[in-house]
């Protein structure tokens, strides 16, 4: 184990699509918490990152902090955007070979910062390193948390607020928006130094295709296709998708008003700026599709010099987009189901069982949970008829195929996780570390990283909340 080793390449791309500087420093960095486990997949050191360090007040060797440019639709509005508290310190090469950025969010202005104080909360930059856990746990592609650093300085929002620092580690932090700000600017040569850095980062094969920029773009839609299948089968709702949210490795990327669906609702919104429900659970798969589209016009002057014949190639790329996104997501929900096989009709017995869920108002990850338990739905007993048309269907599917109950339930145990980090128990550990007491956040974090067999003890993180407990809106803390 060792210290940091960088190489940033994204350093010796064209100047426009950065800005070279250092962190701000802060008054009295603490270590909150350290992602010991993160550090040692990273070849890192644990007993070695100190706060001094991973708040930026100190470089390590090798670093050379940047603020990213890039652009962005937010809630369908084009803007130019770019790292306004956050510096990328480095691409860090791991012992496996691997290279993964190395950023501070929170961590001071930069040209980018539109009038913000370049700086973050303590809750939500916690918030983000526990629900990025809870992801990668899941097993769905995400950016990872390496520590979170209180400044001691205070942060003033709707209310003053302790300040904080989260080292967020990923294998790129290029975005859709990235592409989109070089495109708006009209910087071919951006576009192409971009084209190449994301190939070699994220899409080698594409350097020998035919029209490596369509060969980029196809690579990522089929990225974006299967992440957020997964993020629907786990209820999971982003509440941000922006352009300039749409990571090009593929990976989720910025947990703001992020939330996980306590009952089943297709229509569910909890971010509090999403006031017309843009970006609700059901959306979903719409929204990446436009974003998608979003990243072909910016590509259109790679793809081909001729606008006319760029728009044809792009456009019958991006129009396999629901296809791709219909097959990734009828996997999650068969494996849910426990179905080994994939047969006509399986839409159909999968949404029979989500508008019985809807009717009821039954919890979704207990609902799925139950079913792979060999339980009863979770819901009241003048509900489960609804649920009877599914349970017949299910088992002549089953039989259809050849699959015994037991070893249906038994591979939907490895599908269906039995803890998220629910909203409401979010909320209460990050109040409580607000307020100086780490104990509910370290408890459910430990929860999340193991959501499939959690102990005996965890039982009651596993309940949905009450009503005076149900969270209705969430903030981006911004």
């Amino acid at each position: 184990m060792g210290a940091f080793r960088f190489d940033t390449s994204y350093a010796r791309l064209p100047g426009s699509l950065f800005t070279r500087l250092d962190p701000e420093p802060v008054r009295a960095p603490r270590l909150v918490v350290l992602n010991r486990p993160l550090a040692l997949e990273l070849g890192l050191d644990p007993d070695g990152l100190d706060a001094e360090t991973l708040s930026g007040n100190r470089l390590p060797p090798g670093a050379t902090p940047l603020a990213q440019a890039y652009a962005g639709h937010q809630f369908g509005h084009f803007a130019i955007l770019g790292d306004g508290r956050a510096h990328l310190l480095g691409e860090h090469l791991t012992p496996d070979g691997r290279r993964v950025d190395i950023q501070l969010k929170g961590s001071g202005r930069t040209p980018y910062s539109r009038m913000g104080d370049g700086r973050a909360a303590l809750g939500p930059m916690l918030r983000e390193f526990l629900i990025s856990e809870a992801m990668a746990a899941l097993g769905i592609p995400t950016t990872r948390s390496l520590a979170v650093v209180a400044t001691g300085e205070p942060v003033f929002r709707d209310r003053v607020l302790p300040g904080a620092i989260l080292v967020r580690v990923a294998a790129s932090h290029l975005r859709v928006g990235t592409f989109q700000y070089a495109a708006a600017r009209r910087d071919l040569d951006g576009l192409k130094a971009l084209l190449a850095h994301a190939i070699a980062r994220h899409a080698p094969e594409a350097a020998n295709a035919p029209n490596p920029a369509l060969a980029l773009l196809e690579a990522t839609m089929a990225r974006q296709a299967r992440l957020v299948a997964q993020w629907m089968g786990v209820g999971f709702i982003h509440g941000v998708m922006n352009t300039d949210n749409m990571a090009i490795s593929g990976e989720t990327i910025d947990y703001g008003p992020c939330a996980f669906m306590d009952a089943y609702h297709p229509a569910t919104v909890f971010s509090s700026i999403d006031h017309a429900g843009r970006y609700a659970y059901a959306n979903q798969p719409r929204i990446a599709h436009w974003n998608i589209v979003r990243f072909a016009e910016a590509l259109l002057s790679l793809i081909d010099p001729d606008e006319g014949a760029a728009i044809a190639q792009a456009q019958a790329v991006v129009e396999r987009f629901p296809a791709l996104f219909e097959e990734a997501w009828l996997a999650v929900f068969r494996a849910k189901l426990g179905l080994a096989t994939p047969q006509d009709g399986d839409r159909a017995l999968i949404e029979t069982l989500l508008q019985a869920m809807a009717d009821t108002g039954c919890d979704f990850t207990n609902g799925f949970r139950a079913l792979a338990e060999g339980q009863a739905f979770p819901v009241d007993a003048r509900d489960r008829p609804a649920f009877r048309s599914f349970d017949e269907s299910w088992r002549a599917r089953l039989a259809a195929e050849g699959s015994s109950e037991a070893s249906a339930r038994t591979r939907a145990l490895t599908a269906n996780p039995a803890l998220i980090p629910r909203n409401h128990r979010v909320e209460a550990a990050l109040e409580a570390a607000e307020g100086g007491d780490l104990g509910p956040f370290e408890a459910l974090l430990n929860a999340v990283r193991r959501p499939f067999a959690p102990a005996s003890e965890d039982a009651p993180l596993r309940a949905p909340p009450l009503p005076h407990e149900r969270i209705q809106a969430t903030f981006c803390g911004t």
